[in-house]
Order: C-alpha cells, then sequence, then structure tokens
C-alpha cells in the first residue's frame, strides 16, 4: 500500500496503542515483519508536549521505516500545532485519532467521539491537512454506536478533504471492545471511496487478516491488541498472505529472544525505575500461554531493578526448556 509517497514494505500496520506502540515496541514489530508501526497518541494540547511522557512518545531517533505520529484533539487550530510541532520534529506521517473510545479522551470531544460531529470532522481534517506538507491519515470506527453507523459518511469527508489513507476499527464508540468486531461497515467504506482503506478489529491469526482482506477488500490491515506479547503475528500473516502456508510457532529459544531483546530495550529507552515497571505488563503477555496460572509473573511484578527483572527470567527460561 501507497500512502502519499510512501510505498509500505507490506500491508500489515501496527496500530497505536496508547502505552504500549513506544519506540522499542515498533522498533520490535517492524523487524519482526510490520510494514509500519504508527506512534502513540500524542495530545494536541501544547502544555503537556514538554513532559517526560510526550517526551517519550516523540522519540524516534534511529528509529527504522516511515515515522507516524498520531495526534488527538478537538480544536482545529491546536490539532493543526500539533501537526506542525510533530512534522518538525521528524513526523512523516500524520495520522489524526478519531477511533479511541476511552471516557478521558472522549470527555474532552476528542477521539471516536467526534464522530458524532461530521462537520468538525470535517474542519479538524482540513485545518490538519493544510498545515503540513506531508501526508495526513485518519483512524476511526464504523460511527458512534449501532445505531449511528456513519462510517461512510466520514469516509467520504475525509477523502474530499485530502486525507491519504483511512483506518477503520469494526466497533462504533459505544461498542468499546466488547463483542466482536463487524466488517461490513469496513467493506461499504471500501465501496464509496478510492483512497486506501485499513481493516481493524478482532484480527488474530494471519487466517483471519485474509478473510477480513478479502471480504472488505481492504487495501490493508491493522493489528492493535494481537500484537501485545505475540510480535511475531506480523511475520506469520505476511507469510501466509504471500505464500498460503502457515509458519510455525516459535519455539521457546525464539520467544525468550525476542522477550529479552524487547525487555533490554524497554530498559534503556526508560530507565531506571519507569523501564522496569513499564516491562511488567510485556513480559505478561509474552508468558500468558507459558504461565497459565501466573505463578511466575506474580513474583516478576513486585521485582524494581532491571538486572533482577533479567535474572528471574533467565532463571524461568531455563526451568521451561529443562522440562
Amino acid at each position: 500500500m501507497r500512502i502519499g509517497p510512501y510505498q509500505l514494505d507490506n500491508n500489515i500496520i501496527v496500530a497505536p496503542m496508547a502505552g504500549i506502540t513506544d519506540r522499542p515496541f515498533r522498533q520490535l514489530c517492524r523487524r519482526l515483519g510490520a510494514g509500519l508501526a504508527v506512534s502513540e497518541m500524542m495530545s494536541s494540547n501544547p502544555k503537556v508536549w514538554k513532559t517526560d511522557k510526550s517526551m517519550n512518545r516523540m522519540d524516534h531517533s534511529g528509529e527504522s521505516g516511515i515515522r507516524s505520529v498520531q495526534i488527538a484533539g478537538a480544536d482545529p487550530a491546536l490539532m493543526a500545532q500539533a501537526a506542525q510541532f510533530n512534522v518538525a520534529n521528524g513526523a512523516q506521517i500524520i495520522d489524526i485519532n478519531m477511533g479511541c473510545p476511552a471516557k478521558k479522551v472522549n470527555k474532552k470531544l476528542a477521539g471516536s467521539a467526534l464522530l458524532q460531529y461530521p462537520e468538525l470532522v470535517e474542519q479538524i481534517v482540513q485545518a490538519v491537512v493544510n498545515a503540513v506538507e506531508v501526508p495526513v491519515t485518519l483512524k476511526i470506527r464504523t460511527g458512534w454506536d449501532t445505531q449511528n453507523r456513519n462510517g461512510v459518511e466520514i469516509a467520504k469527508i475525509a477523502e474530499q478533504n485530502g486525507i491519504a489513507s483511512l483506518a477503520v476499527h469494526g466497533r462504533t464508540k459505544a461498542c468499546m471492545y466488547k463483542g466482536e468486531a463487524e466488517y461490513a461497515t469496513i467493506k461499504d467504506i471500501k465501496r464509496s471511496v478510492t483512497i486506501p482503506v485499513v481493516a481493524n478489529g478482532d484480527i488474530t491469526s494471519a487466517q483471519k487478516a485474509k478473510q477480513v482482506l478479502d471480504y472488505t477488500g481492504a487495501d490493508a490491515i491493522m493489528i492493535g491488541r494481537a500484537a501485545q506479547g505475540r510480535p511475531w503475528i506480523f511475520r506469520e500473516i505476511d507469510h501466509f498472505l504471500q505464500t498460503g502456508k502457515q509458519l510455525p510457532t516459535p519455539e521457546i529459544s525464539e520467544v525468550r529472544s525476542i522477550l529479552m531483546e524487547h525487555l533490554t530495550n524497554l530498559h534503556q529507552f526508560y530507565g531506571e525505575p519507569m523501564g522496569a515497571r513499564i516491562a511488567r505488563k510485556h513480559v505478561s503477555w509474552y508468558l500468558q500461554a507459558h504461565d497459565q496460572a501466573g505463578q511466575f509473573r506474580r513474583v516478576f511484578n513486585v521485582l524494581e531493578m532491571p538486572n533482577e527483572q533479567i535474572d528471574a527470567l533467565e532463571q524461568y527460561f531455563k526451568t521451561l526448556a529443562a522440562n
């Protein structure tokens, strides 16, 4: 898929996830087969741009691939300013968030709350597209609630106002992450516009990725929660789409290697003690299939120092290999 002047390596995109798609995770997903990794959501409020959290989110130093940064907000002028700020900081694509269902985002009328107000959607899109020279993409849901699936209307607004590609999560704002994603609306959206459309929601395997692509006619797929603790899903999907054959599940030795690489990068990126704290959720996701009773994870989650975490994991994997 092409976004403006950029040709992606493949049509598999990492969804932006707050607190997850930081630089270490993006780099890992790219190495394991993702064609594009979109950064965590950045607020359009300039008052928070200099905080440690925002500075980490804006850190793209040494990052491979195309740098896509997602911004969120409800004020067209501030969104335009945020787009310019991030482009000056190295963003090559600006992604507008109109898909996040979180209450703390929606109460500020940002994220998927904007889908209730198509006129404001248009104003924001126009302001951001006109503010920067780089491609601008948009992430939405299928609508506000199941009685108001206005995704096609929003998609047409996006296309008419210069959006380069559109990602659609197959749920409404009201659905949050409950139930199952529906793809009929994504199919309708793809038929209604000519810009690239990216399908998102409940794509948890290579087979499901192909089914969604075939059904919706989408140009690409976006993977979010399914990559947590399983970043090799990108190469599995890419291989299956190219060959029709399924890659074997990674050996425990490779899981260990990938996890330790991720852990070390988190420790280096965030420093102490933050790196160790952020590592806990990732380690929990990696080990869900192996530590089903959660015994090791309970021990791991009280460790405060990076060296303690590394030593504990090395011992854990030695025990796994011996059994």
